[in-house]
């Protein structure tokens, strides 16, 4: 009985020092994860900004430009109230099944002095964070 309690004791210590283990690499990899996103909304939003409207197609999701031809991007882009200036309040990163998802939200400024708040939803393909969805 000592023997079997020792056994499920050691079994028990092994878990836990895995179960840390592995969940002290999934804070770390999120956390990582969580500044290129940073880095990828910053560059979608200064490619807005820049009216390179090209670039920042380049940086949506296959579904999103599924849904948006560069034509109908272009154009939206270039519609009134148009974006001037941008600053990122958060970044959050989560793990969903596997796949890595991110939620910017920024503070965007328009030509008009309107300032409104938006969260750019980002998800990570090919080693690569990309807006996915309407981030306007």
């Amino acid at each position: 009985m000592r023997g079997l309690l020792s056994l499920a004791a050691a079994g028990l210590f092994v878990c836990c020092v895995g179960a840390a283990g592995l969940g002290a690499w999934n804070y770390q990899h999120v956390r990582q994860s969580s500044g290129e996103a940073r880095e990828s909304a910053e560059a979608f939003l200064r490619d807005v900004v820049d009216d390179d409207a090209d670039g920042a197609y380049d940086r949506l999701c296959v579904d999103t430009r599924e849904r948006w031809s560069r034509e109908d991007f272009v154009r939206q882009l270039s519609v009134p109230p148009t974006i001037t200036r941008y600053d990122i309040e958060d970044v959050q990163v989560a793990s969903d099944q596997g796949q890595l998802r991110g939620t910017v939200v920024a503070k965007l400024t328009r030509r008009s002095g309107v300032v409104d708040r938006r969260e750019i939803p980002l998800v990570k393909e090919d080693d690569q964070w990309r807006v996915c969805g309407d981030p306007f």
